[in-house]
């Protein structure tokens, strides 16, 4: 049995978005009648279609057929050269099987979109928004950042100042705004601003938000101690203006004739002191309880402020934006449970030495998450269980226990979508982020022959 096949062309460009068409010949040098199945292979696999998927050949004869290649315009297809591959498979002679190889070049698309997270930010002093640029496109994209507003009344600081995105990633800006001029007295002011998304070539991305500064002192307050230093003037002027005059009524009584007056007056009656008052005995009959009832009866405390945890994150993003969302944040050893970030950002701390010891989270749009913790130097735990989150519901592994050791890994699943993990390990740089097969799971963190331990976490759906 022999077999010979050919490519036309063998190398061609496509647009993502748009349809390529490549012909493949196959020619039976066989001396018997013979079935072929042809199927695509390779990364451009899923977007290739073949028509017809299967020729019946005579010997000595030709039959062709048509694959149309379609990349999508998302990030998936990375532009640049892109091989592919066509298996033709003999019904006759299955272990027979032929590869043909090809080469398709993906034209590259830039697509940026910025959001800032919060829009509306207040503050006495400063006011701290975070801007999250996305790389929709199939290349790479270097991007730098400043901030402007009308009349220069706020100054910018950006962390960081320029970013490189992968495609199909997101890079988490936080921008830090101060008032020129602190509003020692009076309403607050709003103060629309602007973030700039900048690259070579390409128009800005300007990002609107505002920054609500709020006075120290309210101004109702100015016109109440106005009021009361003008009454309290007042009182005083009155007050001195109508001070009474004391004078004494008493006169001299005249003498009578023929008498003598007296040395001194005669000593006035001694009058009897008035018995000493009884001091009251406290009645040790009674009970105390109704004093008890009396002083506490003014009303319960208030409740303490609701923890606001992963999943409080998740739904406040879910209702602001549709899609797949993830929340988490950090128990960081000697620093306790850190405020839940979103979508990408980092949680716990890089370059401290501080480790991570259990990790709370909860997604959106992708069904629930389940997870597990693997501990420095012992790894997993006999008798631990997967935990499990439902959708907008917390999830939480690893021990906040201050006996327990922090953790070194973890395993994360979800069950629509994939989840994409991210771990930065002590005297390590970030490792590299590795994502899910739909419905998988994947470990994430220090291999565990080498125990070193978890200090920051960056997490995507």
């Amino acid at each position: 049995m022999s077999l010979w096949t050919s490519l036309e062309p063998a190398s061609t460009t496509v647009d993502p978005g748009s349809t390529t068409t490549v012909r493949l010949r196959v020619r039976n040098n066989g001396d018997v009648v013979d079935a072929y199945r042809i199927e695509p292979v390779g990364d451009l696999a899923p977007w290739t279609t073949v028509e017809p998927a299967e020729l019946r050949l005579y010997p000595g004869t030709i039959g062709s057929v048509e694959l149309r290649c379609t990349p999508p315009r998302t990030p998936d297809v990375t532009a640049g050269p892109h091989s592919y591959a066509v298996r033709i498979t003999p019904t006759e002679h299955p272990g027979a099987a032929t590869v043909t190889e090809g080469e398709i070049t993906v034209t590259p698309f830039t697509e940026v979109r910025a959001e800032l997270v919060p829009p509306t930010v207040r503050g006495w002093f400063r006011g701290r928004p975070q801007l999250a640029v996305d790389n929709l496109g199939n290349t790479p994209v270097t991007a730098s950042l400043s901030g402007g507003d009308t009349g220069d009344q706020l100054s910018y600081e950006l962390e960081p100042g320029n970013v490189q995105i992968a495609p199909g990633r997101a890079a988490f800006v936080r921008a830090t705004l101060r008032p020129q001029q602190i509003i020692w007295l009076g309403s607050k002011q709003q103060q629309p601003y602007a973030l700039a998304v900048r690259r070579s070539g390409a128009e800005p991305i300007d990002v609107n938000g505002t920054f609500v500064q709020r006075g120290i002192l309210p101004g109702w307050l100015a016109a109440v101690l106005g009021v009361v230093v003008a009454l309290a003037i007042a009182f005083v002027v009155i007050w001195m203006s109508n001070r009474p005059q004391l004078q004494t009524a008493a006169r001299e009584k005249p003498q009578q004739a023929g008498r003598l007056k007296p040395d001194s007056p005669p000593p006035p009656p001694s009058s009897p002191a008035p018995p000493p008052k009884e001091e009251e005995k406290p009645d040790d009959s009674g009970d105390d309880s109704d004093k008890g009832g009396q002083e506490g009866g003014g009303g319960g405390q208030e409740d303490p402020e609701e923890e606001r945890t992963a999943a409080t994150a998740v739904r406040e993003l879910a209702a602001r934006s549709e899609g797949r969302h993830i929340c988490y944040r950090a128990f960081v050893e000697g620093d306790g449970w850190q405020d839940a970030v979103c979508d990408g950002a980092e949680a716990g701390t890089t370059g401290k030495g501080t480790p991570i010891k259990a990790l709370n989270i909860a997604v959106s749009g992708t069904g629930g998450v389940t997870g597990a913790s693997a501990y420095v130097t012992e790894g997993w735990r006999d008798g631990d269980k997967w935990q499990k989150g439902d959708d907008q519901a917390d999830m939480v592994i690893g021990s906040t226990e201050e006996s327990d050791p922090p953790m070194q890994g973890y395993t994360l699943q979800v069950f629509d979508g994939s989840v994409c993990l991210d771990a930065y390990l002590k005297d390590r740089e970030w490792l590299e982020q590795t994502c899910t097969d739909p419905g998988q799971w994947k470990y994430g963190g220090s291999p565990m022959e080498e125990n070193i331990q978890l200090e920051a976490v960056r997490f995507t759906v």
